[in-house]
């Protein structure tokens, strides 16, 4: 008996991949609630004033700890399943090239060349518009694809 070749998943479309964005904005700004308390703390147990900002380059780490549990959270999710849960609410997922499990690497690649895309005016999350494939800017750089997934079957 053979198998019936798979089709491929058809690419996210730019209106779902938005509003996958904007819920998972409220699961980072959870995240973001929860690094601020750590970081409150840390500062009133060193004996800093948590008053007055940080200097210039512990504000920098401070900085760069919260990106990087963000980073964290996104690259997580997409190795462990594919999916954010704004993701899975609209039934996307992100793939590696070959439709398995995006690697670790693609996944931290994808959450340094993501936010390139955004801060060109939107232009690399604009390009899954005209792209053949319907990849944007990032999904390109990290040999990844978003993909819809079809409706489960009741």
């Amino acid at each position: 008996m053979t198998s019936k070749p798979q089709t491929p998943l058809p690419p996210a479309t730019l209106i779902r991949r938005l509003m996958a964005m904007i819920y998972d904005g409220f699961l980072l700004l959870g995240i973001t609630f929860a690094y601020g308390v750590v970081v409150f703390l840390l500062r009133k147990l060193s004996g800093d004033d948590t008053l007055q900002p940080p200097h210039g380059g512990v504000q920098f780490l401070i900085l760069a700890g919260l990106c990087f549990c963000w980073a964290f959270f996104y690259a997580w999710c997409w190795q462990r399943s594919g999916q954010t849960l704004g993701m899975k609410s609209w039934r996307l997922q992100l793939q590696g090239r070959d439709g398995g499990t995006a690697s670790w690497q693609n996944c931290w690649l994808r959450c340094l060349l993501a936010p390139l895309s955004l801060a060109a005016l939107g232009a690399g999350y604009l390009w899954c518009l005209v792209d053949r494939q319907g990849d944007c800017w990032h999904d390109r750089w990290s040999h990844t694809r978003t993909v819809l997934l079809p409706k489960p079957s009741k």
